[in-house]
């Protein structure tokens, strides 16, 4: 049995992402940083300069949740379409448009389905053509494209299409060397006619009488095989079918687009041959041979009315600014190295969704008293407990120290039993590296942030203000270590695709 996944499912499912951030059960989806320490051999795997690969399993989940370092909520304008990034270039061969691709039957580039191929470019100026004709597969010679034409136009050779523009704001958000965002222009979409023929694959054959004359698009259309549907003017000159344009008079072209087609014949005949529009004169292409004229069948209706589906935007792209320590829940005193998404985490201690715009994901304690400065990334250790940390960030006007205890022996859980410990109580805390020590004070206080939010600890100690392992951790992705500093923005962008 042979079955395949298509693109309308793959598109279907990333319409049912996009909805899920504002249908009436929404979901609640928040983008957190990780994994403060360094990849390595012994625990993760890979290293720093060459990051693992995720793995999907409960472990990595697991994991991932004691890695992490600050989340914040993605609200339905973080999101966009998205689609593969094909530039303009002068010179470049472009794939057309075709409703039949296969495997028999590849594009210019090769590619056996459309969506693989490149049928459409955006130029220096965000606007998105696509091709309707790429002259039988030369490079495109001329200057950049620029109309807004809501009908099809030529240009470097080509007959184009246009889509729409994108703008300069989503494309500083969204847009990346590898994607664009995805929108469908109204006036575009508007004048969209569902089922009309608006290109043409001609082989010119030989020894046909030149002239111009005209055929009806035979098939399903309104008004098939009559004057009322679809005409293509036919051009024969040196006895070939001319095969390219729009120009009247020139080329073989659609003399009238009609509505309806879903599949649709050019029969060169001499009975289907005519002299004129109305199709009342017969006429002869004479004893020529060799040339046939394909109709190309316009998606659901119209080319033009849904850029989403038709550029095969089964991408999501989810654009996420992290300010500076944003809401004081994001460390700028660290690196990370993993970004992922979470779905449906509760508050700390409850089994209710989160909706805060940020949470932080590290546990802090308070020190009354301390000697030395601790290093961020250093085994800290409570000789009292047991428990083993490792240090994120240590705010000595404040005396507070943020730690986190990874699920690896010497890391989070004890060198000796491999058993995990919590830091609690008022016990004295040693960093392994700098030899710091402070004791925590034990006391419930709300405490004022660099940024004016507030921290509230209970016996000296915060936990993390989402629910470990709550939810569903539904993207993840390990990169090279990004360093954080006061003054730094983070710009994460993240490309699902369905």
């Amino acid at each position: 049995m042979s079955a395949i996944i298509t693109e309308k499912f793959r598109q279907h499912n990333a319409n049912q992402f996009v909805e899920s951030f504002t249908e009436a059960a929404a979901s609640t989806y928040y983008l957190f940083l990780g994994k403060a320490t360094a990849f390595s051999s012994t625990t993760t795997g890979g290293t720093d300069s060459s990051p693992p690969t995720p793995g999907d399993s409960p472990q990595d989940e697991f994991r991932a949740w004691d890695a992490m370092l600050g989340a914040k909520i993605i609200t339905s304008s973080d999101i966009k379409y998205a689609a593969p990034r094909r530039n303009w270039a002068n010179g470049t061969v472009y794939d057309m448009y075709r409703h039949d691709y296969s495997s028999s039957n590849t594009s210019t580039s090769g590619s056996s389905n459309l969506y693989d191929s490149t049928f459409y470019f955006i130029t220096s100026d965000y606007k998105i053509y696509k091709v309707l004709d790429n002259n039988a597969g030369v490079a495109f010679s001329g200057s950049e494209p620029s109309s807004t034409s809501t009908s099809p136009f030529e240009s470097g050779g080509y007959v184009l299409k246009y889509m729409y523009t994108i703008s300069t704001s989503d494309f500083a958000k969204y847009g990346t060397t590898d994607f664009i965002p995805v929108t469908t222009d109204s006036t575009v979409s508007a004048a969209a006619v569902d089922g009309a023929i608006e290109s043409l694959s001609v082989t010119a054959g030989s020894g046909y009488t030149d002239g111009t004359y005209y055929s009806p698009v035979y098939g399903d259309g309104s008004s098939a095989g009559t004057s009322s549907g679809a005409i293509v003017r036919i051009t024969v000159s040196s006895g070939s079918i001319v095969s390219f344009g729009l120009t009247a008079g020139t080329d073989t072209t659609i003399h009238a687009a009609g509505t309806g087609y879903t599949f649709g014949y050019v029969n060169l005949a001499s009975a289907n041959i005519f002299s004129d529009t109305a199709l009342s004169s017969s006429s002869t292409l004479g004893s020529g041979s060799g040339g046939a004229i394909d109709v190309i069948i316009s998606p659901d209706d119209g080319h033009g009315f849904n850029a989403v589906t038709e550029l095969g935007a089964h991408y999501v792209m989810a654009a996420i600014t992290i300010t500076q320590a944003e809401g004081d829940d994001f460390t700028t005193g660290n690196d990370f190295r993993s970004v992922g998404i979470v779905v449906d985490p509760t508050n700390v201690g409850t089994s209710t969704v989160a909706t805060a715009t940020t949470a932080r994901q590290t546990y802090v304690t308070k020190l009354d008293t301390s000697s030395g400065t601790f290093q961020a990334d250093e085994v800290i250790s409570q000789a009292s407990t047991g428990a083993i940390g490792k240090v994120v960030e240590w705010d000595s006007t404040l005396s507070l120290l943020y730690y986190q205890q990874e699920s690896y022996v010497g890391f989070g859980t004890n060198a000796t039993t491999g058993n995990y410990v919590a830091f609690s109580s008022t016990n004295q805390i040693t960093g392994a590296t700098s030899s710091a020590t402070g004791t925590t004070d034990g006391t419930t206080e709300t405490v004022t942030l660099a940024n004016s939010n507030t921290l509230t600890l209970t016996s000296g100690y915060a936990t993390p203000e989402l629910q470990e392992y709550s939810g569903d951790i539904i993207y993840l992705e390990n990169r090279k270590p990004i360093q954080r500093a006061s003054d730094q923005t983070e710009d994460i962008k993240v490309i699902i695709e369905f």
